[in-house]
């Protein structure tokens, strides 16, 4: 299961959303229904948000984009489109975030690691048509369940993330995108990361209970370019702030912001010749 879990997690998280990319600085105008390819990339990111300490790494897979009428495998999830118009798009799909073990974060040692996390649910997209420049605004609400791929997929709460996001192209082939968001926990995903159980508790390290609430706000920029129609560089940069969040006084809370980024590549070496239809 962890092996399996990984690979399918690696994919959501390299293809889809390094570092924390706004998913639409990589949505260049669909062309083919399908493609294979490798993404490759690496970065420093925040352990989780309030954390003091960043984890670091980088890898290379292999990957697969599917854009059909109704079932897209895309922007870093897996989502079956339920409705779409002009200015509303409701799809059911699925994101992912990596865990850390415990003793990469010094605050948390001696703790349960933080297990590899898959999301699934609806997600309401608005388009607000456009913006300076030839961009375009839009607002995500994503509503998802999460669960654990290290624990048998144990239930791990909801999350809910309004976001905000502003997106455009520029003469040169460059794209660029910058989202405002705010996630939002349940009790049970929030104690994922703050709560202290008095089992955990130490001098230094007192226990606490996690409430419901806001877990941070996010802001994230990202950009990427088509070197070539195989060829892609991307990069990315996200700064999360804890303030006025739920559970600011856990005792695992020891930076008010924090930053991640990452760059990759990405190589197209097979694709359909039959075109999307958007």
């Amino acid at each position: 299961m962890k092996t399996r879990a990984w690979w399918a997690l690696s994919v959501l998280a390299v293809c889809g959303t390094l570092a924390g990319m706004p998913a639409s600085a990589q949505d260049d105008p669909p062309s083919a229904r399908w493609e294979l390819g490798v993404a490759a990339g690496g970065g420093s990111q925040q352990a989780y948000p309030g954390a003091d300490e960043n984890t670091r790494g980088g890898r290379a897979i292999p990957y697969f984009i599917f854009r059909g009428e109704r079932l897209r495998v895309d922007r870093g999830s897996v989502s079956v489109r339920a409705l779409r118009t002009p200015a509303f798009e409701l799809d059911i799909g699925t994101s992912g975030a990596l865990g850390s073990s415990a003793s990469d974060v010094k605050v948390r040692e001696g703790m349960p690691d933080l297990g590899d996390l898959i999301e699934f649910g609806p997600r309401l997209t608005w388009n607000l048509g456009e913006g300076p420049g030839d961009g375009r605004w839009r607002v995500q609400l994503p509503l998802r369940g999460v669960f654990d791929l290290d624990d048998s997929l144990a239930w791990r709460g909801l999350t809910f993330e309004p976001e905000i996001e502003f997106s455009r192209r520029t003469a040169g082939g460059w794209r660029y995108s910058t989202s405002l968001s705010a996630i939002i926990g349940s009790e049970r995903f929030n104690d994922l990361y703050y709560q202290v159980d008095p089992a955990f508790a130490t001098p230094t390290r007192p226990a606490y209970d996690a409430r419901a609430g806001l877990v941070t706000w996010r802001l994230a920029v990202g950009v990427s370019r088509w070197l070539s129609p195989d060829w892609r560089v991307f990069a990315a940069a996200r700064v999360d702030h804890v303030a006025g969040a739920a559970n600011r006084a856990s005792p695992l809370v020891l930076r008010q912001a924090g930053g991640s980024v990452g760059v990759g590549v990405q190589w197209v070496f097979f694709c359909s010749q039959a075109h999307a239809s958007d």
